[in-house]
């Protein structure tokens, strides 16, 4: 029999220290709320706890969990805290992270089918699982000239609509030559900026990226999109793009997804909707206005990691034409040559996305629709909005804050009636209480609060919590 080295963990200690792990991870989703959620470490103080050279030799694991307590965790802004209320969601769940252990033990290279079937047939039937759930048009599925993959985040998704537009508008000429400075995309002045990264990569320019004018719910305007989109025609560019809004970063505007539609079919464009976070609430009826007008759009996307507790990464990107977009991404070089994919019976993800490379994410994602059900998902979604739009009608009825924006959903926009100074001091001194953790943005030039409920253990206490915290604060200016 062959001796083992002794540099392994063997399986007996990985399991002593994988129970110690779990009963950390325990630990933590227990006490979380007894740590500040903003971290209030100053640049470098982790790095300058660490050793200036990797160790000769190996350590023990109750030494690293000894150093993740003491040297990682002062470092950590909480973002499964019950009390944070920042940027967006990015929340996570029990499943979620057994799903996730469980794809790291397996540690497979999904980049074919031929690689391990199981990882591309199960989030082939996980992308169509949420097709249904959410109500989106039944061109995304799978059995259809369509179909859905995992991509890491929005970026990358909008990034690869990009590509495969740009494809389809110059009969593919674009990935053999390179381009030539005339294709033109569209998006709303309140769009994520992955929109103007993602022109810059696919070579399409930001100079060639309209941001469309917005109107008093910061949503694009369809009519100004119209104009710009028959000036630049007339100027002998090319528009080919559109990347309409459903859930602005900012303010979670909606975008009228259908009156864009029209524009984009009256020029014949591609159309994609970014539903990043806004779009787990179309697995509620009541909530699936915000996709009217998606049953004409080329591709979609929403994240699953923002407000479907399931941990990052998680990107679901769907498209009505794989075909297109299978056509912009696909290097077939010998090495990867396999009896399945030349047959042509299976779908090799590799050709969906820009890396080779590809994890088993759906697994986790297959966990969280497993355990909650589209009943317990709904639920939670439905509680999130209510107690979002309880602290709306706090707002309202303030005589110390205003609303900016009114949203229907998750996210509240308002300031202090003084002005940008006072909501500015306000926000500063909430986060540095570190029982809560809230950000800003700029609307109309004047500074703005944002609350975004969407945690997965955030209950109404805690928007109790934040609303007493902000008016402390304004009380004190």
């Amino acid at each position: 029999m062959t001796k083992k080295d002794n540099y392994h963990m063997d399986p007996e200690t990985f399991r002593t220290q994988a129970y110690a792990a779990i009963d950390w991870i325990v630990d933590y989703m227990k006490n979380i709320e007894d740590y500040p959620v903003l971290s209030s470490v100053k640049p470098g103080d982790i790095r300058k706890q660490l050793p200036d050279a990797a160790p000769e030799k190996g350590e023990e694991f109750e030494a690293m969990l000894k150093d993740v307590n003491d040297i990682v965790m002062p470092g950590i802004t909480h973002w499964q805290s019950p009390n944070f209320f920042a940027y967006f969601p990015g929340n996570s769940s029990g499943p979620a992270i057994l799903g996730e252990i469980l794809s790291a033990s397996l540690s497979v290279q999904g980049m074919l089918w031929a690689t391990s079937p199981a990882c591309t047939e199960v989030e082939t039937q996980v992308m169509d699982w949420l097709v249904g759930m959410l109500g989106l048009p039944k061109k995304f599925r799978s059995d259809t000239d369509g179909g859905g993959v995992i991509q890491h985040s929005a970026s990358d998704a909008t990034l690869c609509a990009l590509l495969a537009a740009r494809e389809k508008f110059s009969d593919g000429k674009v990935n053999k030559a390179g381009g030539r400075g005339n294709l033109v995309a569209y998006t709303s002045a309140q769009a994520h900026s992955s929109i103007e990264k993602g022109c810059m990569i696919a070579g399409i320019g930001t100079d060639n990226l309209r941001l469309i004018e917005v109107d008093d719910l910061f949503r694009m305007r369809p009519e100004v999109l119209d104009a710009q989109i028959q000036k630049d025609i007339e100027a002998g560019l090319t528009p080919f793009f559109v990347c309409t809004c459903v859930g602005t970063t900012s303010t979670l505007a909606l975008d009228q997804v259908a009156e864009m539609a029209k524009v984009t079919r009256k020029h014949g464009l591609w159309l994609h909707v970014d539903a990043a976070m806004a779009g787990p609430a179309a697995i509620c009826p009541e909530y699936r206005f915000i996709n009217e007008g998606v049953e004409d759009a080329d591709s979609y996307t929403f994240n699953p990691h923002k407000w479907l507790f399931t941990n990052f990464d998680c990107n679901a990107f769907f498209v009505a034409d794989r075909a297109a977009l299978i056509n912009a991404l696909s290097i077939l070089p010998e090495y990867l040559k396999n009896e399945a994919t030349n047959a042509g019976a299976v779908f090799d993800y590799r050709d969906w996305h820009i890396p080779l490379g590809r994890r088993f994410r759906a697994l986790k994602l297959w966990f969280v629709i497993r355990h909650y059900g589209i009943e317990g998902l709904q639920h939670h979604i439905r509680k999130h909005v209510s107690m979002a739009q309880q602290f709306k009608r706090w707002v309202q009825d303030s005589e110390v804050f205003e609303l900016v924006v009114d949203n229907p959903l998750n996210l509240i926009c308002f300031r202090h009636s003084n002005g940008d100074e006072a909501s500015e001091k306000i926000l500063q001194a909430v986060n540095d209480s570190g029982e809560a953790y809230l950000t800003h943005t700029k609307l109309d030039g004047r500074y703005t609060l944002r609350l975004a409920v969407g945690q997965t253990h955030t209950e109404m206490e805690h928007v109790e919590k934040v609303w007493r915290l902000l008016n402390d604060e304004a009380n004190r200016i």
